[in-house]
């Protein structure tokens, strides 16, 4: 099929990228000159793992990347819309989903074919019926269900792990107005035949994304929320957890009586938060929506509750052994919300490293892939190591923030360099008994 996709920031390039790789010719649509420019010439203009690879194989082949949103539509037979909804602590920002409808409807006015138009950016139930609709319409002069198709698509696409799971998905949801812009979508998504997919409205398209989001956030407040109790009471949290992961309800045993580990367990672990782009604003987003229609959505408040005080679970355990850091050289190991991505957007590093500065402490950051973000974030407030044997070298602690696996041979590290500071494990990846001063989130108080 012919492709066009609006906005190229993550979910539009991984997306486009992804479907080129299938075999559809996709044109990407951005105002940024600069990022079509890059995208044109093969360079990905976000970090993500596999997508420079990805992309060098397509870009000038089956993908292209323009800023005239004209030419797009009118070459191709079905448009997603994949720009940003930020949230304003009120609601989603729907400004970019608005303009994006308007000059796709600009343009379905002179397109004399039909042609089906998806929203992919993630949006509260009611938007593509009460909001792309109607603009398409009023823009294009045309009806939907009779000259064009309207439908939702919502991605569930992991920061870090995003071309794995659009390349191998694990269920496809198909949100159309009908059943015509429902087999568009079955058309486009043709290659993963073998993925189970739903069709339903869009309305219930964006109600499963945000539920999505929202269950994940609930699953890692409440382990954290356990975490924090168990080391208050003398119980390690992960021998606390594997006792209640062995539930074949969460981890099903085989008939040859094999175990399946589900990747959701990994939510279902004491860590100092979660961050990103999308789950902290997806979960906020629904609670405002929950109470504009007269719901207090507690439960979700609470989630959000919990996760904003996380961070300081490592600030109190550095405080246990280091109660006053200023002046003391203090290592953050990762800045990104998790592995495999430059996002730093609400990582639970933001808080952390921005509380150290104001105790006074000089504090040395290491991230794989997110220096450009840190140096964007704290210029020159804070020290940049490019290595690890650099970022520990002098500190009197070290804060282990990110799941890289570039960090777990911390202890042979500091063992080569014959330095023993404290550390404080924010991810539990490390061995406790490899260090002498160590405390970690969920694990009881060292004395």
């Amino acid at each position: 099929m012919k492709v066009s996709i609006v906005g190229t920031g993550y979910v539009g390039l991984v997306s486009g990228v992804g479907l080129a790789a299938v075999g559809h010719d996709v044109i990407c649509v951005d105002v940024d000159e600069s990022k079509v420019a890059s995208i044109n010439a093969g360079v990905a203009t976000i970090y993500e793992s596999g997508l420079d690879e990805l992309l060098k194989e397509v870009a000038g082949k089956r993908l292209r990347a323009t800023t005239d949103i004209e030419e797009a539509v009118r070459s191709t037979e079905i448009t997603i819309i994949a720009v940003g909804t930020p949230f304003d602590g009120e609601s989603i920002d729907l400004r970019f989903i608005r303009e994006a409808a308007c000059q796709i409807g600009d343009v379905l006015r002179a397109k004399a074919t039909y042609h089906t138009v998806i929203v992919k950016s993630t949006v509260v139930p009611g938007t593509t019926d009460s909001v792309v609709l109607p603009l398409l319409e009023e823009a294009s002069g045309k009806r939907a269900g009779t000259d064009f198709g309207v439908g939702m698509n919502p991605e569930f696409l992991r920061e870090g792990e995003a071309i794995a799971d659009f390349m191998h998905p694990d269920r496809i949801v198909l949100g159309g107005i009908d059943e015509r812009s429902c087999d568009t979508l079955a058309a486009l998504y043709a290659p993963f035949a073998s993925t189970e997919t739903l069709r339903t409205t869009p309305r219930t398209a964006e109600m499963i994304k945000y539920t999505a989001n929202a269950l994940l956030a609930t699953l890692i407040s409440f382990s954290n929320e356990i975490a924090n109790l168990s080391a208050i009471v003398g119980v390690d949290a992960l021998e606390a957890m594997r006792g209640v992961h062995l539930d074949k309800r969460f981890t099903p045993l085989l008939e040859d009586g094999q175990r399946v580990w589900p990747g959701s367990i990994t939510y279902l672990e004491g860590g100092c938060g979660f961050g990103g782009s999308c789950i902290p604003k997806d979960v906020r987003a629904l609670i405002a929506f929950g109470q504009t229609n007269g719901m207090s959505m507690d439960l979700l408040g609470s989630v959000i509750g919990v996760n904003a005080v996380q961070p300081q679970r490592m600030l109190d355990l550095l405080a246990r052994h280091l109660p006053d850091p200023e002046g003391e050289v203090v290592a953050v190991l990762g800045m990104a919300f998790k592995p495999g991505t430059d996002d730093i957007r609400e990582s639970p590093s933001i808080a952390v490293v921005e509380a150290l500065l104001a105790q006074g402490a000089t504090v040395r950051v290491l991230d794989p892939a997110a220096r450009k973000e840190v140096e964007m974030r704290f210029g020159n407030n804070v020290a940049y190591a490019d290595a690890i044997e650099q970022a520990v070298k002098g500190a009197a602690a070290v804060l282990v923030m990110t799941r890289w696996s570039e960090f777990t041979d911390l202890a042979d590290v500091l063992d080569r360099l014959g330095v023993d500071p404290i550390v404080i494990d924010g991810r539990r990846i490390l061995d406790p008994t490899r260090f002498r001063h160590y405390e970690g989130i969920g694990r009881p108080f060292s004395v």
